[in-house]
């Protein structure tokens, strides 16, 4: 029985998903730069003295940044002491430990070196990869307590192989959405779907990459409708994967709709968090996708 594990396990992902949030108030109240060029301490010190709101917000991240960081490996040394026999569990400790060390120099370099928009993009895409890493180490650890050992699917190679293509797809436009909100192109196309009245407006400058994500996001969406078609129409006995699909679906629904959402209220802080929680889950779902397609 590995119930610590479990229980730890469930606590590290909640604690990388904060830290997935806190990343992106943090982008969207411009507190990147609050505590100076100074790192890993706030302007030299410490504890800040008489500090801003903005300076709170960048503190109290990198105070739980690290003390996620320390979490994380604790969790992969454990997970790979404990469930080495399984096949993804020492990639993924890894994996996990390089990816919260990776984004922390990420973001100690443009703490230090000043903000760079696609060292931030790149530095959002890494916490999904952490997070992401943390969330199938806990549910290997909920694998291996069952009596019918680790999830398998039956699919075909093409199914196999349209699902890596979502998950890859997915995270680019990740990526793409990261890079509109560290260029400050949310708020250069008025109304949804149409982007200043036009279905397609001049691509130049902020438009263009602003545009560029919304074409990005809806080509998703429907690529991922298709793969749960297809697994409900070829796959209905495969419940696992027919439950990845059907919550990829929903969940890349709200996204979609926090996305308008975001865009009618005029960039609310709550709808931008709400994006930032909602593609963090989606990535995590699709990895674990990914995970049980990949077995043999």
């Amino acid at each position: 029985m590995n119930k610590g594990l479990k229980v730890f396990g469930i606590f590290a992902s909640l604690g990388m998903l904060i830290v997935l949030i806190q990343g992106a108030l943090v982008t969207q109240t411009g507190s990147g730069d609050a505590c100076g060029t100074s790192w890993p301490l706030c302007y030299d010190q410490v504890i800040p003295q008489s500090p801003t709101i903005s300076t709170l917000i960048e503190y109290t991240h990198r105070l739980v940044s690290g003390v996620m960081g320390l979490v994380v490996i604790i969790l992969s040394v454990w997970a790979w002491i404990k469930l080495g026999h399984l096949r993804e569990t020492k990639f993924l400790a890894v994996l996990a430990i390089f990816a919260i060390i990776f984004q922390g120099l990420l973001g100690a370099a443009a703490v230090v070196w000043g903000q760079s928009d696609a060292v931030m993009a790149l530095h959002f895409g890494f916490s999904l990869v952490s997070f992401a890493s943390v969330v199938l180490l806990s549910l290997l650890a909920f694998e291996a307590d069952q009596t019918d050992g680790p999830v398998t699917v039956s699919l075909s190679g093409r199914m196999r192989g349209y699902i890596y293509f979502v998950i890859t797809y997915m995270y680019f436009v990740v990526y793409t959405g990261a890079f509109v909100k560290h260029t400050g192109a949310s708020s250069v196309c008025r109304g949804w779907p149409l982007c200043n009245g036009q279905l397609i407006p001049p691509l130049e400058g902020r438009v263009a990459v602003q545009f560029g994500h919304r074409v990005a996001a809806a080509l998703l969406f429907i690529v991922i409708l298709i793969m749960l078609v297809q697994l409900w129409k070829k796959y209905k006995t495969e419940k696992v994967i027919l439950w990845v699909g059907i919550l990829s679906f929903i969940l890349v629904s709200i996204q979609v709709a926090s996305g308008a959402v975001v865009l009618f209220t005029g960039f609310t802080l709550w709808a931008t968090l709400f994006h930032a929680l909602f593609v963090s889950l989606l990535f995590a779902v699709l990895s674990y996708g990914v995970m049980i397609v990949s077995r043999k």
